[in-house]
């Protein structure tokens, strides 16, 4: 009996030897409780909801339905907040989300101003942030995160793609239009490089407080420099009231007016008697084939017949693989997921195949289109024709140029 408790006592002291002289297992990263929470903080009520807010909100519940047919055994939710265009406030809501564990992913946030202070807000945090609605390349510039996703567009891609056609068409004198704030500073900074690039001329430009009432100033002194292009460097109600003025004073009958950017919300509003002829750079038209309009049905039915936006689509797209990356790496640590983003290609019906950058850009064709007359539509929110396809390799800022800190040289 003795021998037998000597031996169970040898023995028991070996197993504990092995057990604390092996490898140890590391933790497994998890979903927790199996559910992933999207944050669509947005333009509910100002001048970009109609191109953002309620339209991005729907984006994102139908990447999770469709997320969820992929995986049946995790749950969505889908949280939204009025950011009221304020750096402030979509700062403030995003560390709120972060110290209450709220969400795991930030969607949309259009304006670059607030962009750029959700993204400093998020960076180093477990939250990623997948922007679809702003513009600004500084996201994946010189303030690239690694809990940042650009999608959609920026004003590289913009300014390149629409100014370049300009450019080649012979039109090599410039005038900007351009909006006070960031997103606007950095599209004339853009568009003026291609122009320089090309040996063009600026002639002059303007400078205009965000949502302004009266244009005809500006629309003046872009017409008095006689340039052949008056390049609007603006966006949504901006844009609308440029081109407005540009049309009551007569300004393209004689020079053209480029949008540099331009959404489907923004003609509808104008009408194609206004808009017709211009051109446009967009990484999405909802009318382009099969899956496009498939996903635009699904989409006007919970938007009252409205078509959705590039900058809606963007969220559905990068919602979608955000979520599948999560699924593979099974986790919402931010900064892993965005990881996993990169190391994955993406693919869906609206920016077809893809892949997210060292410095968080995602590259997928861009299209230049020009704006319809009303002969050429077929029926509501047919709006587009397909200039040219411009080759995801192109159609964005060179990694290299970036200065992105992420990116080794």
């Amino acid at each position: 009996m003795l021998r037998k408790t000597r031996l169970a006592l040898a023995a028991g002291a070996a197993f504990l030897a092995a057990a604390h002289f092996a490898a140890p297992t590391p933790a497994r990263a998890e979903i927790p409780g199996n559910k992933i929470r999207l944050g669509v903080p947005t333009d509910l009520s100002g001048f970009a909801s109609d191109s953002t807010g309620m339209g991005s909100v729907v984006s994102a519940r139908l990447a999770a339905e469709d997320f969820k047919k992929e995986h049946p055994g995790i749950d969505v939710e889908v949280i939204s907040v009025d950011h009221q265009n304020k750096p402030d406030i979509g700062s403030a809501t995003t560390r709120k989300w972060i110290a209450d564990g709220t969400v795991d992913v930030i969607l949309d946030v259009p304006f670059s101003s607030v962009a750029l202070a959700v993204q400093e807000a998020a960076r180093g945090s477990n939250v990623a942030f997948i922007a679809s609605g702003p513009g600004t390349a500084l996201l994946t510039g010189e303030k690239c995160s690694p809990n940042t996703v650009h999608w959609t567009y920026d004003t590289w891609a913009l300014a390149h793609g629409t100014a370049l056609a300009l450019l080649k068409a012979k039109k090599d004198t410039w005038f900007f239009v351009t909006a006070d704030y960031a997103f606007g500073h950095a599209l004339e900074a853009d568009a003026m490089a291609v122009v320089k690039a090309e040996n063009g001329k600026i002639l002059g430009s303007v400078r205009h407080p965000t949502n302004a009432s009266d244009f005809s100033s500006f629309i003046l002194q872009a017409q008095a420099s006689g340039a052949q292009v008056v390049a609007l460097a603006n966006a949504v109600g901006d844009t609308i009231n440029s081109v407005k003025a540009a049309a009551e004073f007569g300004l393209t009958q004689k020079q053209s007016l480029a949008a540099l950017l331009m959404q489907l919300t923004d003609v509808h509003s104008l009408g194609l008697p206004v808009a017709k002829g211009l051109f446009l750079t967009e990484g999405f038209y909802w009318n382009m084939n099969d899956g496009t309009r498939a996903y635009a049905d699904r989409f006007a039915a919970q938007m009252n017949g409205r078509r959705p936006t590039a900058n809606q689509a963007g969220v559905y797209s990068g919602a979608l693989h955000y979520l599948r990356a999560a699924a593979a790496a099974n986790t919402t640590e931010g900064q892993k997921v965005v990881a996993k983003m990169k190391e994955m290609p993406s693919d869906d019906p609206l920016f077809g195949k893809g892949q997210v950058r060292a410095d968080g850009r995602h590259i997928h064709n861009m299209y230049l289109f020009q704006v319809k007359t009303p002969d050429q539509s077929k029926g509501p929110w047919d709006y587009y024709n397909l200039v040219e396809t411009i080759p995801a390799k192109d159609a964005f800022r060179p990694i290299a140029e970036g200065n992105c800190p992420m990116v080794k040289s």
